[in-house]
């Protein structure tokens, strides 16, 4: 069962967040952000969630302020960007998120917003949030490379001040971005970055009957995938802690 938290935002406003928790002992902290399309209580976003802090990772997610008041066309990029902000800032405030390795991402659009955060840091550059100190990595499910049809609009100019490791989930056929078109940029990045492609996978990991894939088996691939790839990513920066310095 998540727990329901509230948020406060700027002048007044608040959203809802959710906390998955795991059965025992966490592996890290992942916050993931929804997309365009639906909220923090959407199928995908509840189930990956829960599916996530049953494999030893606790999850946040949460609802952009658009969403949280029943809309559908997104806020602009600073208000998300500063929604975000607030949600991680409330993770390194408590005593038990902010004591894991953190690692924040999302669906789609929340995942392009997590991009723009890990390569800016914060809106105030005169100080270090407490977030940042406890980042490890990325976590991306459809990335949004480019808007449908559209090849030629890719949002990359920010991509190259990422310091953190990527992972990205990608469907092989995902209209907003190939996993051929993403390699051309993100394989020339100075933060490592993976790559899991999703065989037979649109924007939103889904695969056709044809395909013979089993879509419940599919999730728990990728599930398994972001666990094993968080923890060996834990396990990398700790080895590199207890190195010696020269």
């Amino acid at each position: 069962m998540a727990e329901s938290r509230r948020i406060e935002l700027d002048r007044g406003a608040a959203i809802t967040a959710l906390r998955y928790a795991p059965p025992g002992p966490a592996t890290a902290a992942l916050v993931l952000a929804h997309g365009a399309g639906a909220g923090q209580s959407s199928d995908f976003m509840t189930g990956f969630a829960a599916a996530l802090a049953a494999r030893s990772l606790e999850v946040v997610t949460f609802n952009f302020p658009f969403t949280e008041r029943g809309k559908k066309l997104p806020d602009p990029q600073p208000v998300l960007e500063s929604c975000y902000r607030a949600v991680l800032a409330h993770v390194a405030a408590d005593r038990g998120l902010g004591a894991v390795p953190l690692f924040i991402g999302g669906k789609s659009l929340g995942g392009r917003i997590a991009s723009h955060l890990a390569a800016s840091r914060d809106a105030d550059e005169s100080a270090t949030p407490a977030w940042w100190d406890q980042l490890h990595g990325l976590v991306f499910l459809g990335y949004p490379l480019h808007p449908p049809g559209k090849p030629q609009q890719v949002r990359v100019a920010h991509l190259p001040q990422i310091a953190h490791p990527i992972l990205i989930v990608q469907g092989a056929k995902d209209a907003f971005g190939t996993p051929p078109e993403l390699r051309l940029f993100f394989d020339v990045l100075p933060a490592r970055t993976d790559l899991y492609v999703v065989e037979h996978g649109n924007h939103a990991l889904e695969v056709p009957k044809r395909s013979g894939l089993v879509q419940a088996e599919v999730f728990g691939q990728v599930q398994d995938r972001i666990v094993a790839w968080i923890t060996k990513t834990v396990a990398s920066a700790t080895h590199a802690d207890q190195l010696p310095r020269l």
